[in-house]
């Protein structure tokens, strides 16, 4: 009988432990599922008042916001271009700048002839390390620059291991991908200080969302824009300053320097439909992927577990570094 006794206070101690357990751990579940409601209630709130609230007002005047001109870094294809062109359709004068002529002449043509502003463009090659930046900085002195936006950028001809990439490719993709947007800001940014207004806007890519391999030195370098655009935004945002980080992911028409394209679809935008809606966000957001579908993806990117996120990026580029390795022996 007391064996008994005894074993039925063994049981209503473990049971008031547990008791105790299971009420903490439906605190801590009802906490975390209210905080992640929250948070989707947060961004969901973020999305509609970016992408769409503006839509239902008029456009702001980017020229009597910001000024006159803009600059556009490689902005003779993709983005780059649909962007200029996006920004003369509300009237602000374009300054393009890219490394081929015939393409500049033409695009500045097009620019001009449709929209009706003034156009110029400075043929530079970002490649080439510090070669080009005295001839633009001499070419802008005397413009009102408003808006800079840093498009230019390169891509790997496919998905690769870091260590197949040769020594030209990781100067370029440095030259181009980051060196570039800190030059040119450098040159552009003491004058929007000086007449207090201005925007810079950095292109920058998805893939800054989480570690990419086999994207390694592209991923990081669009990680750097992403970082020096939102640190920038807090040194410059009390001078009149706007600076925004772009965040795309792949649309239908890439720039002449990229490999990959896709077909336009619901996820993969035109670039002129990008550029739209990409422009409709300047001055709300500091960091965007400046389309509301793809900011649907890039939200469920950055709450995947980075080790998911690395386990597809190496799944399919292997698939895609296996087709293109193919295609090219044959």
């Amino acid at each position: 009988m007391a064996a008994v006794d005894r074993f039925h206070l063994l049981y209503r101690e473990i049971s008031r432990s547990c008791n105790f357990y299971i009420e903490a751990l439906a605190i801590v579940g009802a906490w975390y599922t209210i905080r992640k409601c929250m948070s989707l209630a947060i961004d969901t709130y973020s999305m509609l008042r970016l992408h769409l609230i503006p839509k239902l007002g008029g456009e702001i005047d980017l020229v009597k916001r910001y000024g006159k001109w803009a600059v556009v870094t490689g902005s003779t294809d993709g983005i780059g271009k649909a962007y200029a062109e996006e920004l003369a359709k509300r009237g602000v004068n374009i300054i393009l700048i890219s490394r081929n002529k015939e393409k500049l002449e033409a695009v500045s043509k097009s620019i001009s002839e449709t929209y009706k502003v003034e156009t110029d463009f400075i043929v530079a090659d970002f490649s080439k390390g510090r070669e080009p930046y005295p001839a633009i900085k001499e070419a802008l002195k005397d413009r009102e620059i408003g808006i800079l936006v840093n498009n230019v950028g390169m891509f790997y001809s496919y998905p690769d291991y870091f260590t197949s990439l040769s020594e030209d490719m990781l100067w370029d993709m440095i030259n181009i991908n980051i060196a570039s947007a800190n030059m040119m800001t450098h040159i552009v940014l003491p004058g929007m200080v000086e007449k207090k207004k201005g925007a810079i806007v950095n292109v920058s890519s998805a893939s800054c969302c989480q570690p990419t391999p086999m994207l390694t030195i592209y991923g990081a370098s669009k990680t750097y824009l992403d970082y020096f655009s939102r640190a920038l935004h807090y040194e410059c945002a009390s001078k009149g300053i706007f600076v925004q980080s772009l965040t795309p992911f792949v649309i239908s028409k890439m720039t002449s320097r990229s490999g990959m394209a896709s077909k336009r679809s619901f996820f993969f935008p035109s670039a002129e439909e990008y550029a739209r809606h990409a422009v409709s966000t300047l001055g709300l957001s500091t960091r965007t992927t400046g389309y509301w579908k793809h900011a649907i993806k890039f939200t469920l990117g950055e709450r995947l577990p980075e080790w998911i996120w690395a386990w597809l990026a190496l799944y399919i580029f292997r698939i895609t570094r296996k087709e293109a390795l193919t295609c090219k022996v044959k």
